[in-house]
């Protein structure tokens, strides 16, 4: 199934990259994502931002800006920055593209009213033992700590007792833009350099030998799902009046199959992460067969029961 919103982040990603290329050519100063703006109204990467304090043991206030805006954003739009900006996620859909097309067959089982059995299965042993909650069922990435917390914990204490930012060194969108910053040097002013190989080639085996960095590594994405928590906006809502589960007692999973995070928006007890791992990608939205799931501005209210309703549903 042909998603606009999958075309519409790579254009949107590709397109960042695109404007800061530019601004190296032209040699304008906008600065990259980890340090970007015009002249006096620049902002830094919360974990730069975080880093720079750390690292001068002061408050510094374009950094403590930067982290208001930074935090706000995150309220409003969650971790929607990881799949609709983030050259990293960009740097994956490419390699993606070589690989063959995933097989559509558990989709149009589930078309068809027919889930996957393995996820049948999941769901009918979930329900039977369950009596804890979720949390008793799958240890949800985002729910709690995991390993990329532990990352962003060793990032900031690093900083502290080296005194420089040290995860920025390796970080991959630093890395990324540093390539291209490299390439412009290289091809538009002669500038040769060890680090034409040596950023790129660190570049890459982050990308494609940790493959799961996004997921296990990332401090930036454990910062974001930690304030994403908080997030009440651009929720990814079923109807189920619409919803062929609830509206018609049919079997689906595809609004669980198609998210990239791993989020079953119908079964979140089969979840592999929980909802402040949402980015936003509206993979769930335009899967949909029923059109059942929608991202509303904020989440809308359910009526009270009436006193009569409530005595007849008694």
């Amino acid at each position: 199934m042909k998603s606009t919103s999958r075309v519409l982040r790579v254009i949107t990603a590709a397109l960042v990259l695109v404007i800061i290329a530019a601004g190296f050519v032209a040699r304008i100063n906008i600065g990259t994502l980890s340090s970007f703006g015009i002249q006096d109204i620049a902002l830094l990467c919360p974990l730069g931002a975080l880093g720079s304090m750390l690292a001068a043991k002061l408050m510094i206030p374009r950094a403590v800006v930067s982290l208001v805006v930074f935090i706000i954003l995150v309220i409003i739009f969650a971790r929607a920055f990881c799949a609709w900006i983030c050259p990293v996620s960009l740097v994956k859909r490419i390699r993606n593209i070589f690989k063959r097309k995933r097989d559509d067959t558990d989709e149009e089982q589930a078309l068809q009213g027919g889930e996957a059995p393995e996820v049948a299965i999941k769901a009918e042993s979930c329900s039977s033992t369950c009596s804890g909650g979720c949390a008793t069922c799958a240890a949800k990435r985002g729910s709690a700590l995991d390993a990329r917390h532990f990352v962003l914990v060793g990032a900031l204490v690093s900083t502290l007792i080296f005194g420089f930012p040290v995860f920025c060194v390796v970080c991959p969108i630093g890395l990324t833009f540093a390539t291209i910053m490299l390439l412009v040097n290289l091809f538009a002013f002669g500038d040769v350099t060890w680090s034409i190989i040596v950023v790129p080639v660190v570049l890459i085996l982050e990308v494609a030998v940790f493959r799961k960095w996004c997921h296990k590594i990332c401090p930036l994405s454990a910062f974001m799902s930690l304030i994403a928590k908080l997030n009440r906006t651009f929720v990814p809502t079923i109807d189920n009046e619409k919803c062929l589960e609830t509206s018609k007692g049919a079997t689906c999973g595809i609004c669980g199959q198609v998210c990239d995070e791993g989020i079953n928006l119908r079964h979140q007890e089969l979840s592999e992460a929980a909802m402040s791992e949402c980015t936003k990608c509206r993979n769930c939205v335009e899967s949909c067969p029923q059109h059942a799931i929608s991202m509303p501005v904020l989440p809308k209210r359910r009526a009270k029961k009436t006193a009569k309703q409530q005595t007849a549903e008694a």
